[in-house]
């Protein structure tokens, strides 16, 4: 018997209109109304029972040392206290590395980075467990630490080895060019600051096995991880994610150890264990984006034509491999942006340092590499004396064309993108304007200047292992027409569980209140793919599509065979079946009687990336299904006094092709814009000299807030299909808008420049914090960065000395420093190699079961 619920507009009101909430309009996110309310549940929400058991980490003081000793007695003796485990305790796996092995959950004997988990306390509060911990008598021997990407690249330090990329004759390119330039560039990391920290919490089952609730981008990581190091077949460990509150990469393989310490103590005690890191320990013991410094050597022509480019990216991986192989790799691929290099030797250095493994972060890579690519069009077009955004344009990707890594170029309309953008924004009047506003603030003492800056983005979109292309469903229609979804996506905020939904609602041609997305659940779908690489609505939706598509075929046969007409004259319109002009039903009595003559209701649906491959041995093929693009225009103003600055202006015209959920999408550009605004300018990673993180916490390290939106910001959606057979043509919206920040890291780096006349390059670094603009305005006024009067050399000692009472602080706001990475770099092991060295570990990696390919993304 069918039953309409109460909670949805019933099937008389429905056939009087369209079906609200399909694909293409603004859906509100699924969660919006419990974010607003605070009544979202997150993992650390779940109501615990009372023999819950809490941990918490004792942590290595060191960058590099050996543990002579570990004295815990007093750890065991504090109250609330119920065990505590080191390395010898672990019952199975002890090394959860995603990709390589590596990552040990505990230190053994050598600790590699200062924060690297040395002991876990069990106790009965939270609370308790993080007292306890400071009670632990560590003896250590210190080793020397590498804990820069100089140092790294002096002494052939690295995670995994050097790869390279090269197409055509690059020395001879070089040689011959007209012109020849050459530049450097350093990028610190960032933090990411996700709101809710990482979390996890554990339940045994009654049957031996583990229900594991985690704030993770890859579900089925954690299941198998788990599993491993609690020596359980996969299929008896459950990992359940209904929401993370934000992710940005640093929830896709960071998230398992803490999982992975729960399942262990839940099997040892038979109770339920939670474990929450703190916002302190949270920002230590866990990854960052990747600081890069990446080098460039061009050739141009008269006109800024590009003709060869040899570049090195230099990646600060930290002391394990983690996701960094496939990290240093998407900067290469995207070391080009949009334009086109004739010839192009490019390296990717995975550079090993005592610190904290860097991890994933929203781009993956492709921001280092791009802005490499932006600073040296202005590099080019200041050296020439053109308009920056003319050398950009001249050297743009055309249709048939192709990478340097053998893609080729389709569909590209990056240009019109860029031209549409600039003719509404009235960029070439402004930019006059500009100039003449400087040339006047020069000539009456004004210390404002001006800068204007358009910039284009060319992303890649799919994981460049093919492996993780592929996406899993599942769709239960009930008897009264509502529908239940599970797939292999996580929500992260990003409003990925609406847009599935909403294309559930589409293939049915019902309201979307009747359909329901639950938890992502590893019981349900299977070995699942992360939600990374921007592909989560891409897989996840067509696999949605695809479970539809089969039901809906079995209705259709049903219905032809019962009502006897053809199957072609079958409609599901307006919440409602039409049987040709025979019969019309609701949704729910068609499904009701489909449920009566046993025509099955429930379906899996799958979905594989096409077109994809790419061979690394060669540094050759198609590794993205399709490019996301974009542009952005940005107007900043500079005061030369004090560095500070503001952002006046920003408009961004985005492809996202054919838009699920247009409101989704300008929140993603926007949120994406200002995260990567806050990367190349405001958040400063510090670390001293002993390889501590200075910067740990939110006192000393800065996200924008709503104080740095721009004054004026405008931001459009490029209306164009997807020419790829992607859900409804459209095009992945995650991480691409992040690099449209590169505008307001180039827009100040064009107000710098007005003080040279736009005639030489500022030696802006990222991010270009107050201090780092003044400094590159005062080398660009030939200016020495010291002060003249009264240095107080005590001072600078007491802040740079390398003793144990501060950590040997290099405090850049006190001692003068030349630019990060002045000089090239290049190791002489590595110069001049066209091919990997590609040792047994490349070819066979130590993969667990079912977890992610030697080169993840």
């Amino acid at each position: 018997m069918s039953h309409e619920s109460s909670l949805f507009d019933s099937y008389s009101i429905r056939r009087v209109r369209p079906p609200k909430n399909k694909i293409g309009t603004s859906a509100k996110h699924d969660s919006a109304i419990s974010h607003v309310m605070g009544t979202a549940t997150y993992v650390d929400d779940i109501l615990k029972p009372q023999e819950t058991l809490h941990l918490a980490v004792g942590k290595s003081n060191h960058a590099h040392a050996r543990v002579l000793s570990m004295d815990l007695s007093a750890v065991r003796a504090a109250d609330g206290v119920v065990d505590v485990l080191s390395f010898k305790d672990l019952p199975a796996k002890t090394d959860i590395g995603a990709v390589f092995d590596g990552e040990p959950l505990m230190v053994d004997e050598i600790t590699e980075y200062a924060g690297q988990t040395l002991f876990v306390v069990v106790a009965t509060t939270h609370r308790a467990a993080k007292k306890s911990v400071l009670k632990a008598i560590v003896e250590y021997e210190v080793l020397p630490a590498v804990l820069s990407v100089d140092e790294a690249l002096e002494q052939d330090y690295f995670v995994r080895p050097t790869h390279t990329m090269q197409r055509g004759d690059t020395e001879s390119a070089l040689k011959n060019a007209p012109i020849r330039i050459q530049g450097h560039i350093h990028m610190l990391g960032q933090e990411h600051f996700y709101l809710e920290g990482q979390v996890s919490y554990v339940v045994p089952s009654d049957d031996g096995g583990l229900e594991v609730y985690t704030s993770s981008q890859h579900p089925s990581e954690v299941q198998q991880l788990v599993a491993e190091v609690v020596d359980l077949p996969f299929h008896a460990v459950n990992t359940v994610v209904r929401r993370m509150g934000g992710g940005f990469g640093g929830k896709e393989t960071q998230a398992a150890a803490w999982a992975c310490l729960c399942g262990i103590v839940a099997k040892r005690y038979n109770v339920p264990v939670s474990m929450r890191l703190d916002r302190q320990d949270d920002m230590v013991v866990t990854g960052k984006r990747h600081e890069f410094a990446n080098r460039y050597d061009v050739g141009v022509d008269e006109s800024g034509q590009v003709l060869g480019v040899d570049m090195q990216l230099a990646g600060l991986c930290g002391y394990a491999p983690d996701l960094s192989d496939a990290i240093v790799d998407r900067a290469m691929f995207h070391c080009d942006n949009g334009y086109y290099y004739p010839a192009a030797h490019v390296a990717g250095h995975r550079c090993k340092t005592h610190t904290v493994s860097n991890t994933a972060f929203r781009g993956f890579g492709g921001p280092q590499g791009l802005i490499t690519a932006e600073y040296m069009m202005d590099d080019i077009a200041y050296t020439l004396g053109k308009d920056p955004l003319q050398v950009r344009l001249n050297n743009l990707y055309k249709n048939g064309q192709s990478t340097h890594y053998g893609q080729p170029i389709e569909h590209f309309d990056l240009a019109t993108i860029i031209n549409t953008l600039a003719e509404d924004c009235d960029y070439e009047n402004r930019r006059q304007q500009i100039i003449k506003a400087n040339q006047k603030a020069e000539a009456e003492g004004n210390d404002k200047r001006l800068g204007i800056a358009l910039t284009p983005v060319k992303f890649g979109i799919s994981f460049t292992a093919q492996t993780l292309n592929q996406g899993g469903a599942l769709v239960h229609i009930y008897t009264d027409g509502s529908i239940h979804l599970n797939h292999g996506g996580t929500e992260m905020g990003q409003g990925l569980y609406i847009k599935i939904a909403q294309i559930v609602a589409n293939e049915f041609d019902v309201d979307l209140d009747t359909v329901k997305v639950s938890a992502t659940r590893t019981d349900k779908v299977p070995n699942t793919s992360p939600t990374a690489a921007s592909s989560g609505t891409d897989i996840n939706g067509k696999a949605a599509q695809n479970a539809c598509l089969t039901i809906k075929g079995r209705l259709v046969e049903f219905a032809a065979e019962h009502f006897d007409v053809a199957q072609e004259d079958i409609k599901f319109e307006r919440n409602h079946v039409y049987i040709g002009d025979k019969e019309d039903f609701t949704f729910a009595k068609m499904i009701q009687l489909a449920y009566e003559h046993r025509i099955s209701l429930s379906s899996t649906g799958y979905y594989k990336t096409p077109k994809i491959f790419y061979d690394r041995s060669k540094a050759w093929g198609r590794p993205f299904f399709y490019f996301a693009l974009g542009a952005s225009c940005s107007e900043v103003e500079i005061d030369t006094l004090t560095g500070e600055y503001k952002v006046l202006r920003c408009d961004i015209l985005h492809d996202v092709g054919q838009s699920i959920n247009p409101a989704i999408d300008i929140g993603q550009i926007e949120g994406g814009f200002i995260q990567g605004m806050g990367w190349l300018t405001a958040e400063e990673l510090t670390w001293d000299k002993k390889g501590r993180l200075a910067s740990n916490s939110a006192a000393n390290y800065k996200i924008p807030t709503a104080h740095d939106l721009p004054k004026q910001w405008e931001v459009k959606l490029f209306d164009r299909k997807n020419e790829e057979q992607t859900i409804y043509n459209s095009k992945a919206v995650g991480e691409p808008p992040l690099m449209l920040a590169a505008s307001v890291w180039c827009a100040i780096n064009n107000a710098v420049a007005s003080l040279g006349d736009y005639k030489k390059n500022p030696e802006l670094t990222m991010p270009a914090t107050p201090e780092a603009v003044l400094k590159a305005v005062m080398r660009m006024q030939g200016a020495p960065w010291e002060i003249d009067t009264g240095i107080n050399v005590e001072a600078i000692d007491s802040l740079t000395k390398n003793d144990d009472s501060n950590g040997g602080i290099d405090d850049d706001k006190v001692k003068p420093q030349q630019v990060p990475h002045a000089n090239d770099i290049s190791p002489p092991e590595v110069e001049g190699k066209q091919v990997d060295d590609q040792p047994e570990a490349i070819e066979h990696p130590n993969v667990a079961g079912a977890r992610g390919p030697a080169h993840s993304e």
